[in-house]
């Protein structure tokens, strides 16, 4: 199974960045970096909500309605003249009840890593939630998902699995993030420590940011 970060070194990926600067007014470039970063920070939190019954169920329900995969479907209509408002205010429910306290955090980690203010990594999240729950949706249907651990079991193969122990350390130390900015401090060694692990996300994270 191809990883999430595979889905943005796709053809379909690039559109994906290219709209999303586009519609926010951001650096390709650093678009690219910010949802590189917060893909897979937002699939794990997605999966950590998966592994109660509760939620898992609710996550089920979504994404064989309304994530059900369509938003690919019509990129140049998701993108073109601008992302609507409704679109984003979906994005900003996903992200306020998978990330909860914790969303201020996380984004404030990727916009220092990024390199871009806190409040354009907030609207590149917002378009980015629901893409990727519609992912997810197209996902859950090739793979014929139809219970918890199936849904549990998806999630950790687009995360790579147990062999991306390095990303796993990366993703909980930044949904570790209590909201107060401390964070920032608590994974900088991910990317700037001198013997800091280079495999894995963290490495090619610190690769792209000349760190």
């Amino acid at each position: 199974m191809s990883g999430i970060l595979d889905l943005l070194n796709s053809d379909l990926g690039k559109s994906i960045v290219n709209g999303v600067a586009g519609s926010t007014g951001t650096d390709t470039s650093k678009t690219s970096s910010v949802l590189t970063m917060a893909m897979p920070v937002l699939m794990k939190a997605m999966e950590r909500n998966a592994s109660t019954p509760e939620g898992a169920e609710g996550l089920m329900g979504a994404l064989s309605n309304k994530h059900d995969g369509s938003i690919l479907d019509n990129l140049g209509g998701l993108f073109g003249g601008g992302v609507d408002s409704s679109v984003k205010k979906d994005g900003a429910g996903i992200l306020g009840h998978i990330l909860g306290a914790k969303q201020q955090g996380v984004e404030q980690v990727i916009s220092q890593k990024a390199g871009l203010d806190a409040s354009s990594v907030s609207e590149i999240l917002k378009i980015a939630a629901p893409i990727l729950m519609g992912y997810l949706g197209k996902q859950k249907n090739a793979n014929n998902a139809s219970s918890a651990s199936d849904l549990t079991g998806l999630l950790g193969g687009l995360l790579g699995g147990s062999s991306a122990d390095n990303n796993q350390s990366f993703l909980e130390k930044v949904l570790d993030a209590d909201g107060d900015g401390s964070v920032v401090d608590d994974v900088a060694g991910m990317f700037l420590g001198g013997d800091s692990k280079k495999s894995g996300l963290g490495g090619m994270l610190g690769g792209m940011f000349g760190k």
